[in-house]
């Protein structure tokens, strides 16, 4: 069932993402790690669906999204992008297959940090981030989003690697087997790994070859 709801919040993260928050409609229900597919209710876009994944808790009485533009193609994120408080998103129920199952190494690629976001929200709610490690790989440091709050609750166990640019605090290169190998100690614990479709078939092989248990690894299908 559809539900429009208002934005009440915007504020930009990055030189291309934006945070979203909107009203909640009342019985609105998530698991944190899960998505909805969302429109612009304007002339036009209703029909137009997308999956945005919610970053803020269920609990929150708002709804959150952290939203990555693709500037170069005409399409609802940069419609998403030139939107203003007061205009309105229409979303349907949650769905998704990323939840937390235990402790283990959250692996994100780019935009798809954003399930993680509300699970990491979920964890530091109860005080179980211990234990937990994010490997985050973007093209460069202005592309890294909200690293400070992930450096702030994860510390050490919060890797940032770029693959286009060398600095200092970040590890250099792709997520390939030698970096799992040097940055992970153990593969029997849980794998979660979201981002671009290429690089979640290929960290996925990676890990189950360094011995993860296929079914320790949660990606969205």
């Amino acid at each position: 069932m559809p539900y429009t709801v208002k934005i009440t919040d915007i504020l930009s993260l990055t030189h291309d993402v934006k945070r979203f928050k909107t009203e909640k409609p009342e019985g609105y229900d998530f698991m944190p790690g899960q998505a909805t597919e969302v429109a612009i209710n304007k002339e036009g876009w209703k029909d137009e669906k997308r999956p945005f994944t919610f970053t803020s808790l269920p609990q929150d009485d708002y709804l959150e999204f952290v939203i990555k533009f693709y500037r170069d193609h005409e399409g609802v994120t940069k419609q998403i992008e030139d939107l203003v408080e007061g205009d309105e998103l229409i979303l349907d129920d949650a769905w998704g297959a990323i939840q937390y199952k235990g402790k283990g190494v959250f692996i994100a690629g780019g935009a798809g940090i954003t399930p993680f976001i509300s699970i990491f929200k979920a964890l530091e709610a109860k005080g179980e981030i211990e234990g937990n490690t994010l490997i985050f790989a973007n093209k460069t440091g202005k592309d890294v989003v909200m690293e400070s709050y992930f450096y702030d609750l994860l510390g050490e166990n919060f890797i940032s690697i770029l693959d286009k640019e060398r600095l200092d605090d970040h590890a250099y290169g792709r997520v390939n087997m030698e970096f799992l190998k040097e940055k992970v100690a153990d593969f029997s614990q849980e794998f979660y790994v979201c981002g671009p479709q290429p690089m979640v078939e290929g960290v996925s092989e990676i890990l189950k070859h360094l011995g993860a248990n296929p079914d320790g690894i949660t990606f969205e299908e």
